[in-house]
């Protein structure tokens, strides 16, 4: 009962909701409630339930207060908001019981929140019916010798009664299910899955599919990736709202339609429906309308089976609930992914084009969280600093960076592009070490209270004789860049200082190191999400990645394969964290 009254309100969307059984003799019997009463609405809420139980009548009040000046109910005082209940009935007629809401604001109960409610207290009511069936046949069962031939048949009827009572049972906590599990939804992918295993698993339908309307007034089918497309999906993948489908019936006139037969497909719907049920062997289809709340619908759940079926009013019912959490499900993924998509397309803009450096080959490697509502603060950089100190045969400095911003979502995309043009900024005018420059930023990230926190490495690159390169860097808490020198091991940059935080004091200034890159040597920069993975050793990942990476150098793998060849092995396809890497290699070419 406690998860009737959960659903009920969960449907209805009220704060509150009780199922109230009528119990002891018909003389002295009361209202039991689940859950158990707490009194929130005070002592009318049992003068309402009372009068439902004694009318045996659908009963909805907009305004309690109201109704109460109006003369109804003499004891309804303090009784505020709206309230709604319905009379859970007998295999006779009688009463059983209650099903009631309550909001504590004023509403408007609409006609298909009255339905609503009368569907569950009907599916309520047959829970009821079933445990009284099952004792009277129980009681029958164990009777006087006399009767048994009676107690045997009421047994039977018992069970068969028991059955039908059960299926309705069962297609309740389907409802139960598809709340929760839509509820927790985020991508469109991860709704046409949760939708396909819910009725698939109940229903028992050969195929399940979901059309969704465009702002076009186009339908598109969604593809279940977990099972792949069917030929009425590949065939049929977009078609107009007036086209002969029964889906777009469903979604042009806003209600369930109906395909009992393969014959109703001939008679009025376009003759390629008929080609492709054929073809997918199926007879019989069910579509139901999915609410929007800024468009009438926001396209059509279909149910199809392989043969003839012809859905009962719990079906119906059953799919139409289920059709109203799908569109809500639906509604959230969309806004979702419109959010996410705009917030990688700003991360992906501030991504650079890396400049033409003599003496150095760079690559770099992007790659999203694969978790569908995760965008964050990774980027890398590299850009000419020091325009004085260009070398006689034509090199000149660079600035190479590789940084993770605190966060995950669009706020620390946006600080992501802050901080990225805050030490850019710092480098041209400080014109010193890469520690400088850091300082410098860290100063305006506190003076000017953008309370930008993450970890990075900024790194010089400064040209030396013949055609060496000397790095200098400073680590703000970031994972260990490598170095993999020519014919020897490859190298952990292991020293490091605090990370990036908003009032973090540094009254010595962070320091500088410093390696000479010889041709053919190979720096790669990369973020956490590349080793670091839940229920996996960081240290153990990082060495993972030098081994890769010394393999690479040692194949003279091209540096942008070498980066993808690090994601596959490492993040994997499932990875929970952006990725960056970014490698830069000391060619062994004339430079001019």
């Amino acid at each position: 009962m406690d998860r009737f009254a959960r659903l009920a309100a969960s449907v209805l969307a009220a704060p509150e909701a009780v199922v109230a059984v009528l119990v002891g003799p018909a003389d002295t019997e009361v209202l039991e409630c689940w859950p158990p009463e707490r009194s929130p609405a005070g002592p009318w809420h049992a003068v309402l339930r009372r009068h439902v139980a004694r009318t045996g009548e659908l009963l909805t009040v907009d305004d309690l207060t109201r109704w109460a000046a109006d003369g109804h109910e003499a004891a309804l005082d303090g009784a505020e908001g709206a309230f709604a209940a319905a009379p859970l009935y007998g295999a006779r007629g009688e009463c059983l019981g209650v099903m009631a809401v309550h909001d504590p604001r004023p509403r408007a109960w609409s006609g298909h929140n009255r339905q609503d409610l009368e569907d569950l207290a009907g599916v309520c009511a047959a829970e009821l019916r079933l445990r009284v069936s099952t004792r009277r046949a129980n009681e029958a069962h164990h009777g006087a010798q006399e009767a048994r031939e009676e107690a045997q048949a009421l047994t039977g009827a018992a069970r068969a009664s028991e059955r039908r009572l059960r299926v309705q049972l069962e297609r309740s906590e389907l409802l139960l299910r598809a709340a929760e599990l839509l509820g927790n939804t985020l991508g469109l992918d991860q709704v046409r899955t949760t939708v396909s295993d819910l009725v698939s698993g109940d229903l028992k339908p050969a195929y399940v599919g979901l059309v969704l309307r465009g702002d076009d007034d186009k339908l598109r089918r969604a593809v279940d990736t977990a099972s792949g497309p069917v030929p009425l999906e590949e065939q049929v993948p977009l078609y107009a709202l007036t086209d002969g489908w029964p889906t777009a019936q469903a979604a042009q006139e806003n209600r369930v339609v109906s395909v009992p037969d393969r014959q109703t497909l001939v008679d009025h719907y376009d003759p390629h429906t008929v080609v492709v049920f054929d073809q997918m062997g199926l007879h019989s289809a069910v579509c139901v309308p999915l609410p929007g709340t800024r468009r009438p619908t926001l396209g059509a759940l279909v149910a199809a089976w392989d043969e003839p079926h012809e859905t009962d009013i719990h079906e119906r019912a059953v799919l139409t609930v289920i059709a109203g959490y799908t569109a809500l499900a639906v509604e959230r993924a969309l806004h979702l992914d419109e959010r996410t998509s705009v917030a990688r397309q700003l991360q992906r803009a501030m991504l650079t084009d890396f400049p033409h450096t003599p003496g150095l080959e760079l690559a770099a490697l992007y790659r999203s969280a694969a978790h569908h509502d995760m965008v964050g603060g990774d980027w890398y950089d590299a850009y000419p600093v020091l325009p004085h100190r260009i070398a006689a045969d034509g090199r000149r400095p660079l600035a190479v960076t590789v940084g993770d911003i605190t966060g995950h979502d669009t706020h620390a995309t946006t600080l992501m592009g802050q901080a990225r043009s805050m030490l850019r900024q710092a480098d041209v005018d400080r014109g010193g070490s890469p520690a400088d420059a850091l300082a410098s930023f860290e100063r305006a990230n506190d003076q000017l209270h953008t309370r930008i926190s993450g970890t990075l490495v900024h790194a010089h690159l400064h040209p030396r004789p013949h055609g060496a390169w000397l790095l200098r860097w400073t680590n703000a808490g970031h994972p260990s860049p490598l170095l993999a020198h020519p014919n020897r091991d490859t190298e952990r940059l292991t020293e490091h200082g605090l990370l990036l935080h908003p009032g973090l004091a540094l009254p010595e200034g962070r320091p500088v190191h410093e390696r000479l890159l010889e041709p053919g040597s190979v720096l790669l920069l990369y973020t956490d999400g590349l080793v670091e993975h839940r229920g996996r050793d960081l240290e153990q990942g990082i060495d993972r990645a030098a081994d890769l990476l010394a393999r690479a150098v040692a194949d003279h793998t091209p540096l942008p394969q070498a980066l993808d060849l690090l994601a596959d092995t490492l993040a994997g396809p499932d990875h929970g964290d952006d990725v960056v890497l970014l490698a830069l290699r000391v060619t062994d070419q004339g430079v001019g």
